[in-house]
């Protein structure tokens, strides 16, 4: 097996060699008991059965406001912290402060430029990419009409990839932010982010990156990283229906908040949270990292190093496996393009893999496996101006499917059965 990335797109020896054991992972989600098999888990994953539990059980024991006196108030507000500092860990955050929770991340990150708009002057640059998904495009290009110059650091379409010499001539003195995937939606290539984040510090700009595609895979580990922003779907990292922002603690000091006039504007993360968090999906994060933590003390991995590196490290291998036993068939087929890497190296891309193919359109793949109980998609998957740079729009996009660790071969082996009918 290659060396696995670490947090910073570097490779880094394994801790454990250990298989993953899947009959473990997936007692956890008691939706995998049925007859589908799930390979649109880039649009959401599957939900572990404890998180549900701690849903039902904030509800049914703590479901009052926050911040009273009273014990049952405490016992809310206690769990609703629990949850926060449990992401804050997850993600190795310095303090649970810097961690926003939301209801999706286009919704925080629609809220971070709204609180970024006013620190920025007209000529101020700002640099997006053509290859994230639209949650952290938009909310950065609507502020051209503040007068903010907007720069687009684009995919190179014959390797598919978002090349640092590019990034670096986009740079300039006037240069305040940058906004760019850590993996693609579509393409599944692992973006180098702490080499991207050292250039733009570099010329004194921040950073914000969109996680969405990479955290469901790979260990987020924000400080290794030296993001200033970072955000992520918790329901696409098998929890609930709500999304995490990190922001560098003195960043969230300094920028004006989002809720009522009166939260002080120390007041973080609240002051960027309107209403507040919802309290029974937050503390049922609690029970993401806890999974996380018994995969690797199921697998009994070294007792010095960290749970989630380690568990993330028999994700990745397991991944790897995968990777290669769809690619090898994918390559097999003449007709067939892979979007993104061609490679199924672990260390260079996440098990999200897009094609096409040629002599059909995309939508017309994903109906032929529907009726085998297999769940796959297509189309531009809110990537549209990567779709429409790379001509693909007319070919109704790509056909993508995603997998994450609870798959098995033997999910691939089914897929790949009902492929060789139609490719």
């Amino acid at each position: 097996m290659a060396k696995p990335p670490s947090s910073n797109g570097e490779p880094l020896m394994l801790t454990q060699s250990t298989p993953l054991q899947l009959d473990f992972v997936r007692q956890h989600f008691p939706s995998l008991a049925g007859d589908w098999v799930f390979f649109d888990n880039a649009g959401g994953s599957q939900i572990l059965k404890p998180v549900v539990d701690r849903i039902t059980e904030f509800l049914y024991e703590s479901n009052v406001q926050l911040g009273a006196s009273y014990a049952v108030s405490q016992l809310a507000t206690e769990r609703v912290a629990a949850g926060a500092k449990a992401m804050a860990t997850f993600i190795n955050a310095a303090d649970p402060a810097e961690v926003i929770l939301g209801p999706s991340t286009s919704a925080l990150l629609r809220m971070l430029a709204q609180c970024f708009r006013p620190t920025l002057q007209p000529g101020d640059e700002i640099i997006v990419t053509n290859a994230d998904h639209e949650a952290n495009i938009s909310p950065w290009t609507e502020l051209e009409r503040d007068g903010i110059v907007i720069k687009t650091w684009r995919v190179n379409p014959a390797t598919f990839e978002l090349e640092l010499a590019d990034l670096e001539a986009l740079l300039m003195p006037s240069t305040r932010l940058v906004a760019v995937t850590h993996v693609s939606n579509v393409l599944g290539s692992i973006n180098p982010v702490r080499a991207i984040a050292d250039l733009v510090h570099a010329h004194e700009a921040l950073l914000c990156v969109d996680g969405v595609a990479f955290a469901p895979h790979r260990r987020v580990d924000v400080q290794a990283l030296d993001v200033d922003f970072y955000t992520f779907s918790l329901y696409k990292v098998y929890g609930p229906h709500q999304a995490l922002l990190y922001g560098k603690k003195e960043l969230l000091l300094a920028l004006p908040g989002y809720n009522h006039y009166f939260i002080d504007d120390t007041a973080i993360p609240y002051k960027f949270q309107p209403g507040g968090s919802s309290y029974e999906l937050s503390y049922s994060l609690t029970a993401i990292s806890e999974y996380f933590e018994a995969l690797a003390k199921h697998h009994e991995t070294s007792a010095d190093a960290d749970p989630f590196d380690q568990a993330f490290d028999l994700i990745q291998a397991h991944e790897g496996e995968l990777n290669q036993r769809l690619l090898s068939f994918l390559h097999s087929r003449p007709n067939v393009k892979i979007i993104g890497r061609d490679t199924a190296d672990p260390t260079q891309r996440v098990s999200t893999l897009s094609f096409v193919v040629e002599g059909l359109s995309s939508d017309q793949i994903p109906p032929h496996l529907d009726a085998h109980n297999i769940g796959i998609r297509y189309g531009h998957f809110y990537a549209l101006r990567l779709i429409e740079d790379l001509g693909l729009l007319p070919n109704q996009g790509v056909v993508r499917v995603s997998m994450v660790h609870y798959n098995t071969l033997e999910e691939c082996d089914r897929l790949i059965e009902q492929l060789e009918g139609v490719l």
